[in-house]
């Protein structure tokens, strides 16, 4: 359900994108507002995992310092079918954990040190199974290709927008012309990041499901959660990005967030219910 709601949610941002582009873009303004977004998303795509990694001064772990982390990552790597990834640790007293990488086979699982003082060993297999889950199911490339999309439909609004509050010499109903662009210009834009916003809460969903298959224990993600959302609360990240805090398992941002409506993290209340749904019908 998750993978078809995150194709509709792609569907429906290709239209907008088009429909933009044709509309206040032209097709030779809307090309080159794609291929500029598409460059710089995909530039960052290509190094984002050394890019996320330095900033949160993650340092990458052998099995000689943390043994037990790295055989759970190492063994849950192993049931979900996938290469062992890099592991880093951040020495941030924030418990939170995200995964990174543009293909799984440079794919990279950071965690904080106040992730690893605040769960026990089947909640942070947990979280490590979820993270995995990102790395099987190419969430990253999903997300870059959502924000180039966005990128290019805000660049065209813009762009637009500007040319249609300088341009002069216009008549009555160009003026009327002028005032619908003037909206679509702040419309589109909005639009096309609640969508991905949306995108990216399908993504979590996927993930949370995913780790209940490879760790086998729904239950032991849904008490980590409910102790994540207790712990960023207590001790927010400060030196979390916008641009990196869709990356992680809880929204490093929660407490700063204006509207619900452009999280990126659905509401831990309803992923812990989810899995414990998903536990229930495993018995």
């Amino acid at each position: 359900m998750n993978s078809f709601k995150t194709v509709i949610l792609m569907t429906v941002m290709m239209v907008l994108f088009i429909l933009v582009g044709n509309l206040i873009g032209g097709e030779s303004g809307m090309m080159l507002a794609f291929v500029i977004s598409l460059a710089m998303n995909f530039g960052s795509y290509w190094f984002s995992d050394k890019i996320v990694l330095k900033m949160y001064r993650a340092q990458e772990i052998t099995r000689e310092q943390y043994p037990q982390l790295y055989d759970s990552v190492e063994n849950l790597a192993t049931q979900a079918g996938l290469p062992v990834p890099k592991i880093y640790i951040m020495d941030n007293p924030t418990p939170n954990a995200f995964a990174t990488g543009r293909n799984p086979e440079h794919s990279a699982v950071a965690v904080t040190t106040g992730i690893m003082n605040l769960l026990n060993k089947e909640e942070l297999e947990g979280v490590i199974a979820h993270e995995l889950t990102h790395v099987k199911n190419r969430d990253i490339l999903v997300g870059t290709i959502a924000a180039t999309l966005v990128g290019t439909i805000t660049f065209i609004a813009r762009m637009a927008g500007w040319a249609a509050m300088f341009s002069g010499g216009r008549d009555e109903r160009d003026r009327g012309n002028v005032f619908s662009d003037l909206a679509l210009m702040i419309i589109a834009p909005i639009a096309a990041l609640l969508i991905q916003m949306a995108i990216s809460r399908s993504r979590e969903y996927m993930a949370d499901e995913g780790s209940a298959q490879i760790s086998g224990k729904p239950l032991a993600l849904a008490s980590a959660l409910n102790k994540l959302e207790r712990g960023n609360e207590l001790i927010p990240m400060t030196n979390a990005g916008t641009s990196s805090a869709h990356m992680f398992i809880v929204n490093p941002l929660s407490g700063k967030s204006l509207m619900k409506l452009f999280s990126t993290h659905p509401p831990i209340e309803d992923r812990i219910k989810r899995l414990q749904e998903i536990d229930a019908g495993r018995r």
